[in-house]
């Protein structure tokens, strides 16, 4: 099992639920869904630094679309991590 940073997003665009579609790791762009089923199967974890903050990458089901989604931890702090992050 890896940690890894999550650098940048990629969203479906500027509508409402500004779904987040992909990220960067390391580099490299991976879909959402492929970073969902790993830490679903606690095959790796994520993280990101927005602000000098760290804070880890979760996986939830929205309660209203049953769709699996990108969260991190609340840490309090207003901005959105995943949203905070320069676009790939």
């Amino acid at each position: 099992m890896g940690t890894f940073r999550i650098t940048h997003t990629r969203k479906d665009g500027a509508d409402a639920d500004r779904r987040i579609d992909a990220v960067m790791v390391e580099g490299r762009v991976y879909p959402i869904d492929d970073i969902i089923n790993w830490i679903r199967r606690r095959e790796h974890s994520f993280y990101v630094q927005v602000w000098g903050r760290t804070v880890n990458v979760l996986a939830q089901i929205h309660p209203t679309s049953r769709r699996w989604f990108l969260t991190t931890e609340g840490d309090g702090f207003p901005p959105n991590n995943l949203l905070s992050l320069p676009p790939c």
